[in-house]
């Protein structure tokens, strides 16, 4: 057990390192965004490539940041008549729904999506609006989101396992610390903070 924990340490250190790195994106979509809608407004000049890379961000957000909110036990959840049971019995409801409805639906979602996505890299697919992006990126996008999900609810259900023997803490714990809002708020005035540290010492 102890080799399969150190394992679930290890996925989840992979989704917390992609989920704090897609963080960046939702800022990246918002400047894209506002360039996009104050260049059409003031200069009415456009194009779809800006649309389309909004969307490709926004994908990346939702699909690859899917594996570090189960981490981070935010996914939303209606547990009307599980709420009523006690905590051991939550987590066997938790193991039954993760063997039987999380991991066969990531897996079979990541086992299709591989041949979606080398067809359209192999024809280097081409978005059909003028002026368009190349596809292959965003159709990787999900067989990598559905694979770090697939990862997370591995590691999900060895720590479900885990608690059930006593060896770790309930992994249906919400988190208590920082959003990932408030860390990427935090990151950015600390780049600032150093930025402005370091030209300072350069003057």
């Amino acid at each position: 057990m102890n080799v399969l924990l150190a394992l679930s340490r290890l996925i989840d250190s992979i989704n917390r390192r992609v989920g704090q790195a897609v963080t960046w994106l939702i800022l990246i979509a918002v400047l894209v965004s506002a360039t996009n809608a104050t260049v059409r407004k003031l200069f009415n000049v456009s194009s779809n490539a800006w649309l389309e890379l909004q969307w490709y961000l926004f994908g990346g957000v939702f699909l690859l940041a899917a594996g570090y909110t189960l981490l981070k036990n935010e996914h939303v959840r209606v547990d009307v008549l599980a709420s009523r049971f006690s905590r051991r019995t939550q987590v066997y409801l938790e193991i039954i729904g993760t063997v039987f409805f999380l991991l066969p639906m990531a897996a079979l979602i990541m086992w299709h999506s591989w041949p979606f996505f080398m067809d359209a890299f192999e024809n280097m697919e081409q978005s059909s609006n003028a002026g368009g992006l190349i596809r292959w990126p965003a159709k990787l996008l999900l067989p990598i989101g559905f694979g770090l999900l697939l990862a997370a609810g591995i590691s999900h259900l060895i720590k479900c396992v885990g608690f059930l023997q006593g060896l770790c803490a309930d992994p249906r714990e919400v988190h208590k610390g920082k959003s990932a809002e408030e860390e990427l708020a935090e990151e950015i005035v600390r780049q600032a903070t150093q930025r402005e540290v370091t030209s300072h010492k350069e003057a």
